[in-house]
């Protein structure tokens, strides 16, 4: 029989145990209501805290990013709701509004500030809550708990954000450098294909089934009635609302999605920040840590690992090991539910014994032995730190200058090049020296892993020898590397002579300029592993890329166009990384003007960036002696490893 309000039924678990679980009608301030479960060690529990996750997914479906736990992989809801109600906590999930069996209408990320703030304050309110509501969830659940925090939530305690809360969803998740993030359409159409309307409807479940997701990634940039959602207009509109707005304006500072706005509005409670090396989230994590640690009482924590989006159970990422420390599992805690229950605990639990975690925790990768493993994989190696700041307050800011013949060498003072028009003399004999290519809409450098989530099947992220094959969408025969692309700019440094460790964001410096009013540029960082018997060729790794969209290289809020052939400055961020380059390896910095498909590719027309027709070729400039750089955060003392 259906479940109904507030009858409480005992859910079986594996090894004889169980649990106990009630559903709840939560009613949002417009009247639609938002179905949730709440999970006891007994039935009718009397007041204690609640730990609150609300969910676009379903709250009752199993989700790889709880880890592994007793057995299970991924957990049923109720085998980790059971740890927490062993605890002495509740546990409240949540249909997030139009998705599962909550009413209303799905809108991604801009309902979750209200009805977040409407839910805990009703559970707030019950007889089992003390007035304690703590949230927690990984991506989309924690874009929830950053919206509702955002809109300064009274009985909000505490705060366990992994992989997600967006500091500012225009500078990382939905957008970076201007560009649009194609996740978010991949993950538009694979969440349309679930919803209620689709499900309802067996002609227009078989019409998305019968859609080529990836054949329509080769008719970019999309339109209104000409994209795969089409059928879907509800998912197509908020999707191309996204994309057309390029822009940083009012649409991008809503509460839901634009924390950084918000911050002094955060209710003082404790809070975990959590992302890896190959999420996109990274940006995130670092600002929401370290903001709310300088603008709060309460403590803030971060911890960032080598993983791919929530996924902290595996040791790789990609076709790279970092090995077996690399898991959370046995390393940070027993496994995520343990780490959750230890973190809650150690600031809701009435006698406090447990002990909080240092401030930063981060996995530096590196010092791995170079072989391929059993299971295929290079062995990059790494191990954990900690840190009281981020990034570590023993990090200095190296800057390399970039060179005409591909070079990479350290040239600059000890201080951030950020105030001073240039490290090295402009009256250098190469100062007018720069290397040019032409840069083709039609064909654009084809994305190998990264910060990528939810991209299939058209991109997946993680760490990668940077020369495609067949798994890699828009790569082509004979399948050289990418430096071998005539648009592919590579400088790098001699074998190291010494190992080089960094640890924080990465940006270049680059002067430019080109034939187009408008073109992007982009970077990658990367790790090459000299040859070796298992890699002949060796093996370039990724570590972290950006990229600027040109109209937006002064403002996000006021885009001009370039005129074609002037030189221009700009800076081009990278999120930040953790890596030991080891002597014999070198440091590389690809630059580029796309990665596709992770972003949308400019048309070079200055032309609205949703619906163009035309794309056209660009010539564009990078211009070197002392007049572009590259600026790493470099762990150590004074002492300056050399290449």
């Amino acid at each position: 029989m259906p479940e109904t309000e507030n009858e409480w039924r005992r859910v079986s678990l594996p090894g004889g145990r169980s649990c106990w679980r009630s559903v709840l009608r939560i009613p949002a301030r417009d009247g639609v209501l938002l179905i949730a479960d709440v999970y006891a060690d007994r039935p009718d529990p009397g007041p204690g805290p609640v730990l609150m996750e609300r969910t676009p997914y379903g709250r009752r479906e199993a989700r790889g990013s709880d880890g592994a736990l007793g057995g299970e992989n991924p957990p049923a809801p109720q085998t980790v709701a059971e740890v927490f109600t062993r605890g002495g906590y509740r546990v409240v999930r949540q249909d997030c509004r139009g998705r599962g069996d909550s009413e209303g209408t799905f809108v991604k990320y801009l309902n979750e500030a209200t009805d977040g703030y409407d839910t805990v304050e009703w559970i707030a309110e019950q007889p089992w809550c003390d007035g304690r509501v703590a949230t927690m969830g990984v991506s989309y659940s924690a874009h929830a708990q950053a919206a509702l925090a955002s809109l300064g939530t009274p009985h909000l305690a505490a705060m366990f954000l992994d992989s997600g809360g967006f500091a500012s969803a225009y500078e990382a998740g939905t957008r970076m450098g201007g560009a649009f993030e194609l996740k978010q359409a991949t993950w538009a159409f694979h969440r349309a294909k679930l919803s209620e309307t689709v499900r309802a409807d067996p002609t227009l479940r078989a019409t998305l089934d019968s859609e080529d997701l990836a054949a329509w990634f080769t008719r970019m940039p999309w339109r209104r009635g000409a994209s795969p959602l089409r059928f879907v207009p509800e998912y197509e509109d908020y999707l191309l609302e996204q994309w057309e707005n390029g822009a940083f304006g009012p649409y991008w500072q809503q509460p839901g999605i634009y924390a950084r706005g918000y911050y002094d509005a955060f209710p003082d409670v404790p809070s975990l920040h959590m992302s890896s090396w190959y999420d996109p989230y990274i940006r995130t994590a670092t600002e929401n840590f370290r903001e709310l640690g300088r603008k709060k009482t309460s403590p803030a924590y971060l911890v960032l690992g080598p993983w791919t989006h929530g996924r902290r159970s595996d040791s790789f990422a990609g076709d790279v090991d970092f090995g077996p420390d690399a898991r959370l599992d046995g390393s940070l805690a027993g496994n995520y539910a343990a780490m959750r229950l230890s973190w809650f605990d150690a600031h809701l639990a009435p006698d406090g014994m447990t002990e909080p975690p240092p401030p930063v925790r981060y996995f530096l990768m590196g010092g791995g032995s170079g072989r391929r493993t059993a299971e295929g994989r290079l062995d990059h190696g790494g191990h954990w730190c900690t840190a009281a700041s981020w990034p570590p307050e023993e990090t200095r800011i190296v800057t390399f200058a970039l060179g005409a013949a591909g070079t990479l060498s350290e040239g600059a003072p000890e201080s951030s090049p950020s105030s001073m028009p240039s490290p090295f003399s402009p009256f250098s004999p190469s100062s007018r020296s720069f290397l040019e290519y032409d840069f083709d809409p039609r064909d654009p450098v084809p994305t190998l892993g990264g910060q990528v989530t939810s991209g299939e099947p058209v991109m997946s992220g993680g760490a990668f020898h940077q020369h495609p094959d067949a798994r890699f969408f828009g790569a082509t025969e004979p399948h050289l590397p990418l430096d071998s692309r005539p648009d592919v700019l590579v400088f790098q440094t001699p074998p190291l002579t010494e190992d080089l460790a960094v640890a924080g964001p990465v940006s270049v410096r680059l002067t430019i300029s080109s034939s187009a009013p408008d073109t992007d540029f982009t970077i990658k960082l990367v790790d090459v592993h000299p040859p070796s018997a298992d890699y002949p060729q060796g093996f370039a790794m990724n570590l972290t890329d950006g990229i600027l969209r040109c109209r937006y290289r002064d403002s996000f809020s006021d885009p001009e166009p370039m005129v074609p052939g002037e030189t221009y400055e700009i800076t081009v961020e990278a999120p930040d990384t953790a890596n030991l380059f080891l002597a014999g390896h070198r440091i590389r910095l690809d630059v580029s003007s796309s990665n596709f498909p992770r972003f949308d590719v400019n048309s070079n027309t200055g032309g609205t960036e949703v619906g163009e027709r035309r794309k056209v070729v660009a010539t564009n400039r990078v211009h070197m002696g002392g007049r572009s750089w590259l600026t790493l955060p470099v762990l150590g003392g004074k002492g300056t490893p050399h290449a």
